[in-house]
């Protein structure tokens, strides 16, 4: 792709009202008109050639709404979790489209273009320094992806911080043309406590992704009352408390979007199967730390 390319591709995420437009979607995805929402439906079917056999519902109209729809579940056994428990796991479907160490603070987003971990973290500097010198990957979830999201180690919930934020397209061309991209966009971050140290599971948003929700939370909807930066933490053990199995789900995206995993310093290693570029399926290894000693 072209510099020039790039440019005109992200012309419309600089010139659309972002979260008007968001706004706007959150509510077609949701109309129960028969027409209107298997329109969508149907529309989005045959421009993303989605294939619905791994679907647990795989018939289209059996969906209530369009939101139903793009965040469908699969049937059992459709994303088999690889490796055993020191192994990492993709979160979501998607396209693997950075990944490896963090220099120093520093992450890639693209060629030529990088942010820091605490940028990511909402300015969160006691918590980026945990991650100082570790590891990092980032999946792209288009439209015609699966978009619940799923533990990638098993772990206890820390905390969990909304940070406001633009909602620039978070495709190929944006994260090639727009600095920062995805330390500037609203994002969730779920910070987890594992066997292997801190884990950190950041949900982008992006232009069109109306809401994130997750499985312990419900919707945490960026147009209503927590539009601002807020920070929820959770007990490791007791009432309140929420621990997630390696390959649970952890929440979905309504509308696609993109998920970053932020790992300690010390012991991982990548798989060698996995490349830029490469895509991927939910519960597919994307490394493993030795086993633990006593």
């Amino acid at each position: 792709m072209s510099w020039l390319t790039d440019q005109l591709a992200c012309l419309p995420s600089w010139l659309l009202p972002q979260h008007t437009a968001s706004r706007v979607v959150y509510h077609l995805a949701r109309s129960r008109r028969p027409w209107l929402k298997q329109a969508l439906i149907d529309g989005l079917i045959r421009a993303y050639r989605i294939d619905l056999s791994d679907a647990a519902e795989p018939d289209p109209r059996a969906y209530p709404d369009f939101v139903s729809f793009f965040t469908r579940a699969l049937r059992d056994g459709a994303r088999p979790t690889e490796g055993d428990e020191h192994a990492l796991v993709s979160p979501a479907d998607g396209t693997l489209s950075a990944f490896g160490a963090i220099a120093g603070d520093t992450l890639v987003q693209a060629k030529g273009r990088t942010f820091t971990t605490a940028e990511l973290l909402g300015g969160d500097f006691a918590l980026a320094d945990e991650f100082t010198d570790g590891a990092f990957a980032t999946v792209y979830l288009a439209p015609r992806d699966y978009h619940r999201v799923h533990m990638p180690l098993a772990g206890t919930l820390r905390s969990m911080t909304h940070v406001p934020g633009r909602l620039f397209s978070v495709q190929g061309a944006t994260a090639r043309g727009i600095d920062r991209l995805f330390a500037r966009n609203e994002r969730l971050v779920c910070v987890f406590d594992t066997a292997h140290g801190p884990l950190a599971v950041v949900l982008v948003g992006a232009l069109l992704v109306s809401s994130i929700s997750t499985v312990w939370a419900g919707e945490i909807n960026p147009h209503g009352q927590r539009a601002g930066l807020w920070r929820k933490t959770y007990p490791a053990s007791g009432e309140g408390s929420v621990q997630l199995a390696r390959g649970a789900e952890l929440g979905h995206f309504a509308m696609g979007s993109t998920v970053i995993l932020l790992l300690p310093p010390g012991g991982f290693a990548w798989d060698g199967n996995r490349h830029e570029g490469g895509v991927l399926r939910c519960g597919q290894a994307l490394g493993a730390w030795p086993p633990l000693t006593e």
